[in-house]
């Protein structure tokens, strides 16, 4: 369960870089310092709930668990923006799928 947690920390802090370009980009590099940091850390938050300690589940479960982290831990900070960020909430869901998938595939 280590190998797990750090794979899944290390996933969410990538994703989280991926992420804050991306809304970089979209806000024409004008995004400010503290949106920026929220979101790459709510990418790291959503790793570490999904690197925990969960039960073996099969892949479809597993799946739906990222939908279901992804989108508690993007909701987060999709209030936060007076729900406005509305790629950065569906990416958070796409995120979680992408963790457990990648994860699954690796602890098989």
């Amino acid at each position: 369960m280590k190998r797990r947690m750090i794979e899944s920390l290390l996933g969410g802090v990538l994703l989280g870089l991926v992420c804050v370009i991306g809304a970089s980009i979209r806000s024409g590099f004008t995004a400010s310092p503290v949106f920026v940091f929220s979101l790459w850390y709510n990418r790291v938050v959503l790793g570490l709930l999904i690197g925990a300690p969960w039960a073996k589940i099969d892949r479809s479960k597993a799946l739906l668990r990222g939908v279901l982290f992804g989108l508690l831990v993007s909701f987060a900070f999709y209030s936060s923006t007076g729900f406005a960020d509305h790629i950065s909430f569906l990416a958070g869901i796409v995120y979680g799928v992408i963790l457990e998938a990648w994860l699954y595939r690796r602890n098989a």
